[in-house]
């Protein structure tokens, strides 16, 4: 349970500083789609905080508005 709720709330993070970032650059969701090569609806899971996502899609939203995934241990 400790891990699923820890997880949850790096993708909730994650998922605000995406947008925060989409937002500064004035990149919607279908240009954020163009960027990652996918559909707009993928765009719609990546950005919702319920929806699993890898940790590879991470790095490639990241990289789509041009900063780096970082992880580290605590």
């Amino acid at each position: 349970l400790f891990e699923e709720t820890t997880a949850a709330a790096a993708k909730r993070v994650f998922v605000y500083q995406l947008e925060k970032e989409m937002k500064k650059q004035k990149i919607d969701k279908s240009d954020f789609a163009i960027r990652l090569e996918t559909s707009r609806s993928a765009v719609d899971r990546i950005l919702d905080p319920e929806s699993p996502s890898t940790l590879m899609t991470f790095a490639k939203a990241a990289n789509a508005v041009g900063k780096h995934l970082k992880i580290s241990l605590a």
